[in-house]
């Protein structure tokens, strides 16, 4: 009865971000090489901001070592991802420029209020994004992109994060741009999946879990996201939806582990309020071209900052 008595039971791994980032962790990073990740946020047609930033990071010579999309930012990594040259960024803004709603969000025979009362899962089908995504992105398979690319889509069943990073392109990034009630879900084995955007909208969280040690964040919107008020009902929700996502993204930049540094460039809120307006497409691929100007002037007189591009200041 006075034997050794039993030891303790072992203490379970704290993966959270300050397990795997402390001060033991920050060791291990410093032995590991350098990893870029570019990270491409949501945002519906404002997206073209982000086509301007990347065909600006592409010819000052920076370049991906890892690809994060949601929604609309899976839409142009995927197409970064399969030519990171000046050629393919031009492509990619000819594709924006040449773009209108009926090509992305054409109009059944119903249309104005009727449209929100038919029984179908969405206001429009996806044939339309399919085939930009088709013409734009130059590999069938995930894992055949020139740059390693990884999407991201929420499931329908559990709320969690559902991300590719294999299998084909166009369905995973269908998935992650399956904006609710705009676009159907799509079915992945048994499950059904809708718009990235709304679990993860800016995924920085995979881009360190992936060992990223220099984080480009591309978004579409300010940092700080103010809307007009929205005058249709439609307009209504999708704001509420970005405001929503928008959120977590800033509690994310407020735990980032030691040894990362985060870049990050805006967007600006030029887009009109109809979410099927490309209208502004041009000006604001001048506008992300221009901010990332701005934001890497600031990045190399601070050199020594870990976050660059960032306010908190509303």
């Amino acid at each position: 009865m006075g034997g050794t008595p039993p030891a303790p039971p072992a203490k379970a791994p704290d993966r959270s971000w300050r397990g795997l980032f402390g001060a033991r962790g920050a060791r291990l990073r410093a032995r590991r090489p350098e990893l870029t990740a570019f990270v491409l946020a949501g945002g519906g047609t404002r997206g073209a901001v982000q086509v301007g930033m990347l065909t600006e990071l592409v010819e000052r010579g920076i370049k991906a070592d890892r690809v994060f999309g949601a929604s609309v930012g899976a839409v142009n990594g995927a197409a970064y991802c399969a030519d990171p040259t000046p050629e393919g960024m031009k492509r990619l803004e000819h594709t924006w420029i040449n773009l209108r709603g009926d090509d992305v969000f054409p109009q059944g025979l119903v249309h104005g209020p009727w449209m929100f009362f038919q029984q179908r899962p969405s206001i429009h089908p996806n044939a339309g994004l399919r085939t930009v995504i088709e013409k734009g992105v130059l590999f069938d398979r995930i894992e055949d992109a020139v740059v390693p690319l990884e999407v991201v889509a929420t499931s329908l069943r559990d709320g969690r994060e559902h991300w590719f990073s294999e299998g084909p392109v166009v369905d995973a990034v269908l998935a992650s741009a399956a904006i609710p009630g705009i676009f159907p879900p799509m079915a992945a084995g048994d499950d059904v999946l809708v718009d990235g955007g709304v679990v993860n909208n800016v995924p920085i969280s995979r881009a360190l879990a992936a060992g990223a040690t220099t984080i480009y964040v591309l978004l579409c919107e300010p940092t700080h996201y103010h809307p007009d008020i929205s005058k249709r009902p439609l307009e209504a929700v999708l704001t509420a939806f970005f405001v929503g996502i928008h959120s977590r993204f800033v509690r994310e930049l407020g735990l980032l582990p030691p040894g990362v540094r985060v870049i990050v460039f805006s967007g600006e809120d030029r887009a009109s309020g109809d979410y099927r307006d490309f209208g502004s497409a041009a000006e604001m691929m001048l506008a992300g071209r221009d901010e990332v100007t701005r934001v890497l002037s600031l990045a190399d007189s601070n050199r020594h900052s870990r976050l660059v591009g960032w306010s908190d200041d509303d």
